[in-house]
C-alpha cells in the first residue's frame, strides 16, 4: 500500500494523456453549456498556484477545469486518495497529475501537509473547494469554509487566487442526478487577483491565523459571486450548525407557546 501511495502522490503526469483529455473535454463541456469568463489573466501562467472556488454544483467542476485550461493552466484537483484505488479511475486520475489527499491519518493537520507540499513541488494549478462540500445556504452563497486551503496557502508559500461562478447549478441542482442540458444554460466564471496574505505570513499557523486568513479568501469569494449576480453578499457566512441549533431552538419556543395555549385559563386569542 505505501508503494503505492508513493506512486500516486508525486503529481508527476502524462503529457499525452493529458493532450487526449483536452482534445475529449473541451468540446464536451462546451456542448453542456455556455461559458462567459473573465479575469483569467489574474492566474499566474507558471508556477504554483492554489484556486480558491465557491461551490454549487458538481456540474461546476467542468466549468471550471474549462475556465483554467483556457487560462493556459491545466486544471489539477485534490481528490481522495481512495479514487486512485478504484482500477481504471484511479489509472485515469494517476497519468492525469490529479493530487490525492490521504485522510485515513490520525493527523488531519499532517495530511495537509503533505498536500501542501505536493502543491508546491509539482507547481500544479490546483482547484480547491474551501467549503468542502456543495454550499447548504438557501441563497446560494459560500458558507463557512474549512481552514485547509489557509494551511496549505501558507504552508506551502502559495498564492491563492479567488474565482466564483454562477450558472452550473441551473444544468445540475444539487441532489439532482439527471443534467439539464436543453436549452444549454449560460455559467458565468470571474476570478480575481491573487489574495494577499502577507499579513499571516510571520505568524505561528495557529487556529486564529488559520480562521481569518481563509475568512479573507472566502469574503472576496463571495464578493466576486455578488458581481456575477448583481446582489450584495451576506455580512457573515452560512454556518449549517448554526442554522440547525437555531432551529431547534425556533422549534422549541414554537412547541413552549403552543403549550402555553393549551393550559386551562389561559384566553385564546
Amino acid at each position: 500500500m505505501a508503494g503505492k501511495q508513493a506512486r500516486t502522490a508525486d503529481g508527476s503526469y502524462s503529457t499525452a494523456w493529458r493532450n487526449a483529455s483536452k482534445i475529449i473535454l473541451r468540446p464536451g463541456i462546451r456542448m453542456m453549456m455556455r461559458l462567459n469568463w473573465r479575469g483569467q489573466e489574474n492566474i499566474p501562467a507558471t508556477g504554483p498556484v492554489i484556486l480558491a472556488i465557491n461551490h454549487l454544483s458538481y456540474m461546476d467542476i467542468f466549468a471550471v477545469a474549462l475556465f483554467t485550461d483556457s487560462a493556459g493552466r491545466y486544471p489539477v484537483f485534490l481528490a481522495k486518495s481512495s479514487l486512485f484505488d478504484i482500477p481504471v479511475l484511479g489509472l485515469i486520475l494517476r497519468r492525469l497529475g490529479q493530487l490525492p489527499v490521504y485522510r485515513g491519518q490520525a493527523d488531519a493537520a499532517l495530511v495537509l501537509k503533505q498536500a501542501a507540499q505536493l502543491v508546491a513541488k509539482s507547481s500544479s494549478c490546483v482547484i480547491f473547494y474551501p467549503e468542502a462540500t456543495v454550499t447548504r445556504d438557501p441563497d446560494q452563497w459560500p458558507m463557512v469554509a474549512k481552514t485547509g486551503v489557509a494551511r496549505l496557502a501558507l504552508e506551502s508559500d502559495v498564492p491563492v487566487v479567488p474565482i466564483a461562478h454562477w450558472g452550473a447549478q441551473k444544468i445540475l441542482p444539487y441532489g439532482s442526478y439527471l443534467p439539464k442540458l436543453l436549452p444549454r444554460k449560460t455559467v458565468q466564471v470571474v476570478a480575481g487577483p491573487p489574495v494577499d496574505l502577507s499579513e499571516f505570513r510571520d505568524q505561528p499557523i495557529t487556529n486564529a491565523v488559520l480562521r481569518a486568513a481563509t475568512d479573507k479568501i472566502m469574503t472576496e469569494v463571495a464578493a466576486l459571486l455578488g458581481g456575477l449576480r448583481g446582489l450584495e453578499p451576506p455580512t457573515e457566512f452560512y454556518h449549517p450548525a448554526v442554522a440547525r441549533r437555531k432551529l431547534r431552538q425556533d422549534l422549541r419556543a414554537l412547541q413552549d407557546a403552543s403549550q402555553a395555549g393549551d393550559e386551562p385559563g389561559t384566553p385564546i386569542p
